[in-house]
């Protein structure tokens, strides 16, 4: 694990380690539907009492998720809204509540797009705490270790049942803040069968690192999330049910549509 400043992830999500509290990381795209019901989503998210925020910038190709998160990066893309609108959002979430954790999920065009050094520059600026490059493999983490440093930014990375204990290890060099755990192969969700194996592997993580470690990956319902944590997960992180949900109802407020069943979410426990 690197060495910087200490971030509100690392602050928040260690300090509920050591008192066994579990935590739920909700996601959505930063522009999802429109600008406006996107800040409401997000509002809703953190009144609902989230550990943390993980925030998506819409991309082209998103390799990484499922069909609903696709649908709703082309509906963004499509209205215009771009990384210099994703950053105005960020900093109005941030304006809005200066304690909560945020992370952001991109992918490494968008980066190199921007320039590395400016773009976590404009991240720091707009508050964001981590950043998750979705597909940068650890090997060229290299490329962003120092701008993420000078921007007192962590670094989020994904391990999945594939990752050797030889690449976990490159991953802690680079990683900070907590570690995005995949309960199965596969794309973002697409359903919720989890691998046998989520136990093992959290079991082989703990081993090497304390960082805390969120499951995500076809985690919808709070049953999901409990046999996440059963398996010994320290949180979980969904985003592609609450898409669904503002979705199915498109003539109700986010907090009408998602107030319940993120609040359901938030209340986890061993």
């Amino acid at each position: 694990m690197t060495t910087q400043a200490t971030t509100r992830f690392t602050n928040q999500l260690h300090t509920m380690k050591t008192q066994n509290q579990k935590g739920f990381i909700p996601f959505t795209l930063l522009g999802w539907p429109n600008a406006d019901i996107s800040f409401e989503i997000i509002k809703t998210m953190i009144d609902s009492g989230a550990t943390g925020l993980e925030l998506g910038i819409a991309f082209s190709d998103p390799l990484a998720d499922g069909p609903v998160l696709q649908a709703a990066a082309v509906e963004t893309l499509a209205t215009g809204f771009d990384v210099d609108q994703a950053f105005i959002l960020l900093q109005k979430v941030r304006a809005y509540n200066q304690d909560i954790p945020i992370g952001l999920m991109v992918y490494f065009n968008m980066i190199l797009a921007r320039g590395v050094d400016q773009f976590f520059k404009d991240a720091a600026d707009a508050g964001v705490d981590g950043i998750l490059i979705v597909d940068l493999p650890p090997e060229g983490a290299e490329e962003v270790t120092a701008a993420a440093k000078t921007s007192g930014i962590d670094l989020i990375f994904i391990v999945s049942p594939l990752t050797t204990d030889e690449r976990l290890q490159t991953i802690l060099k680079h990683a900070n803040g907590y570690l995005y755990v995949v309960s199965r192969l596969g794309i973002t969700g697409t359903d919720n069968t989890h691998d046998t194996q989520l136990q093992d592997l959290l079991t082989r993580i703990k081993a090497q690192t304390d960082l805390p470690l969120y499951v995500g990956f076809g985690v919808s319902t709070p049953e999901d999330a409990q046999k996440m944590i059963a398996a010994g997960a320290d949180g979980v992180i969904t985003g592609s049910r609450i898409i669904q949900l503002v979705q199915d109802q498109p003539n109700s407020s986010p907090q009408q549509v998602l107030e319940t069943y993120l609040q359901s979410m938030c209340n986890l426990s061993e």
